[in-house]
């Protein structure tokens, strides 16, 4: 079944780059994820310098929004740290608001969910993404905390 995102595994693990077995491990995250018309799939993509993030309608195969730190609206000193993740977190909460999107599907792209991962995530929750999901969140941790 070859696919763009198949790899050619050798034997030995010990030959694969980490670069194949993210490639890979976003190929098992995207046959379960998809983004519809009526919730939509935030994609992170992150590199050395810059981070990444589209809000991706995959049944008509569309971007309905994007934000990176090679914007020059956007671009800090570094584009590759935790703040520059939460700046794009919260402008790309912002265009998808006022492209009349509320609830997304995030997709993690491979990475671990950690680090500018997790921060621009995270972001994009507090500047208005999923609110039921950040209030759920926030109300199961509060409720964990009374019990100890």
């Amino acid at each position: 079944m070859p696919q763009c995102w198949t790899i050619a595994w050798t034997k030995n693990m010990a030959q694969n780059s980490r670069a194949n077995i993210r490639r890979a491990v976003h190929g098992r995250i995207r046959k379960k994820v998809s983004g519809t018309t009526a919730r939509p799939r935030l994609a992170v993509y992150r590199s050395l310098n810059h981070i990444y993030a589209q809000v991706i309608d995959d049944e008509q195969g569309t971007t309905l929004a994007t934000a990176s730190t090679t914007e020059k609206a956007l671009a800090g000193s570094t584009g590759g740290n935790v703040e520059a993740a939460q700046r794009i977190g919260k402008a790309i909460a912002e265009r998808a608001i006022a492209a009349g999107i509320s609830n997304v599907v995030f997709d993690r792209g491979g990475y671990v969910y950690h680090g500018r991962v997790k921060a621009l995530i995270d972001a994009s929750r507090e500047a208005g993404l999923n609110k039921n999901e950040a209030a759920s969140n926030g109300a199961a941790t509060e409720d964990n905390s009374n019990e100890s």
